[in-house]
């Protein structure tokens, strides 16, 4: 056991307090920097006290930062810590220490920090490492100090959200009259936080916080164990797959197969055959035998997804399996019994179809034993900063040269929209925005036109967008380049419809083509 394990395990036999069971402290922003290489770290501690008039504490090894940090936690005079910049190497020669293991052993005494790593030998391996311990940036040796002036100052004011105005130099001369009696827990609020989902918001692939969710959670926890018949509805997007993945993965069926089957998507004609199998010679085509979804989803669990667009005559069917557990396949006489768990799930209001005459009465309330129902996203708009989070995670790459962040505005209007697509329409988005606008700042002008549309105080600041230059103006080609954004604008919401394009304008359409034909648009469909 080296030094730096053994301190690991002494301090958890102390069981010291953790820091946010603290009161808040008055204490300025600060920056720890662990580097091997004095010459290196000495260079590096100048650099940033002079640029950013902070504080920097400067150590050899990780040993020496935690008992550092030890002491402050253990101190009567400090009574909690305001979150800090850690700015690690990554391997150390001395000791056997490792950047990575002092970040773990930071969050397990609840410091609050964001943390930079530096490494002279880089890898994939522990780029990902690295990005799965929620490090801020993966820096490459040799590097500009500018560049970890600028990684530092994002930092503070991205993550830790302390005002961009704090680094300037005018600020530099405020910062050393800071008195202990004035509260600085300003510093670290701000309206809206993108913030990544813990372990409690996570749930078979499904992130949630709201209450909407956590009941969701619940019902699929309690029912999983069972094998009644489960009826998931929710709108598109809404993720009623990963439902029904949860049920079964959490049964004891999951060590069989689970079958899903798309009922909109399979032609009628074939839907039967799809379903239940078919005989050789039922039907022109039919050149051997073939079992159905339901025979290999045999002690295991179906999943019929869009329900709601089930044939008439193939739902007859249907309730015959649900009733007796037994099929036929098409072109045969004779039964098969199976034992299979039935879960469906559709976007359209069952009980209108019912009473429209487009779904069977009793099928519905077959189908219809333990209802579980997943809001659409605008009724949880609380989870859309996790989400975010999350899908980031999921597409940004893991040496984070892509990643990507949102100024207040955008978030905002993020949050306020209305999301007609729900979380598939979200995670598209932000797969989009990483390819398209990797590495940059994300502004309202960075994101679709059909976001502005929801929102009135975007519309209502046309009015005062464009200031009259003291020598004027061309108006004549400034109305033209106007009106060339908006009809692009309008083609690229609608994918190209020029009818609804037309409407969006509240234009005529021929209107509209006509002046595509001037402008030369009519290559956009």
């Amino acid at each position: 056991m080296n030094d730096f394990q053994f301190l690991h395990t002494s301090f958890e036999q102390e069981g010291m307090t953790n820091l946010n069971q603290r009161t808040q402290g008055t204490r300025l922003p600060e920056v720890y920097l662990v580097e091997d290489d004095r010459v290196l770290g000495t260079t590096i501690k100048k650099y940033l006290e002079k640029k950013l008039a902070l504080t920097v504490h400067f150590f050899l090894t990780p040993t020496e930062c935690l008992l550092e940090l030890d002491k402050k936690i253990k101190s009567e005079t400090v009574v909690n810590q305001i979150p800090f910049c850690l700015i690690t190497d990554i391997s150390f020669e001395v000791g056997g220490s490792d950047g990575l293991l002092l970040i773990d052993l930071l969050k397990e005494r609840g410091h609050q920090f964001v943390p930079i790593v530096m490494t002279g030998f880089a890898s994939i391996e522990t780029a990902i490492n690295a990005t799965k311990k929620g490090v801020f940036h993966y820096l490459t040796k040799p590097f500009e100090l500018d560049v970890l002036c600028d990684l530092v100052t994002k930092a503070f004011t991205k993550k830790l959200n302390v005002p961009e105005s704090f680094f300037t130099a005018e600020a530099a001369t405020q910062k050393a009259v800071v008195q202990t009696s004035t509260p600085t827990s300003h510093l670290f609020q701000s309206k809206f936080k993108i913030e990544a989902p813990g372990p409690d918001d996570i749930f078979c692939g499904m992130v949630g916080r709201s209450k909407q969710m956590k009941q969701v959670f619940e019902r699929i926890k309690k029912v999983a164990a069972s094998d009644s018949t489960v009826f998931i509805s929710g709108p598109s997007g809404t993720g009623k797959e990963l439902v029904a993945n949860a049920l079964h993965n959490l049964s004891a069926r999951k060590s069989h197969n689970m079958v899903s089957v798309n009922c909109g998507a399979i032609p009628s004609e074939l839907l039967e055959s799809e379903l239940f199998g078919h005989e050789k010679g039922a039907f022109t085509g039919a050149i051997s035998s073939r079992k159905g979804r339901f025979e290999l989803a045999h002690r295991g669990t179906i999943f019929l997804d869009e329900i709601g667009d089930m044939p008439l005559l193939l739902q007859v069917k249907i309730l015959r399996v649900l009733q007796n557990r037994v099929i036929e396949r098409v072109g045969s006489t004779e039964t098969t019994e199976i034992d299979v768990r039935i879960i469906t799930a559709t976007h359209r209001n069952l009980e209108d179809a019912v009473a429209e005459g487009n779904f069977r009465e009793d099928l519905y309330y077959r189908l219809n034993v333990i209802p579980i129902k997943i809001p659409a996203l605008k009724e949880r708009r609380e989870d859309i900063p996790l989400m975010i989070s999350y899908f980031l995670s999921k597409f940004v790459s893991a040496d984070l040269r892509n990643n990507i962040e949102f100024d207040d505005e955008a978030l905002e209007l993020l949050i306020s929209y209305d999301w007609p697509g729900n979380v598939r329409e979200l995670e598209n988005l932000i797969e989009r925005l990483v390819i398209l606008k990797g590495g940059s700042l994300i502004r309202v002008s960075d994101l679709p036109a059909k976001f502005l549309k929801t929102n009135p105080t975007h519309v209502e600041s046309y009015k005062s967008l464009i200031t009259l230059p003291d020598d004027g103006v061309d108006l004549k080609q400034l109305l033209s380049d106007i009106e060339d954004s908006l009809i692009n604008q309008a083609l690229e919401v609608t994918g190209g419809n020029k009818n609804q394009a037309s409407k969006l304008l509240s234009m005529n359409r021929t209107t509209l083509i006509e002046k595509m034909k001037k402008k030369g648009f009519l290559q956009l469909n």
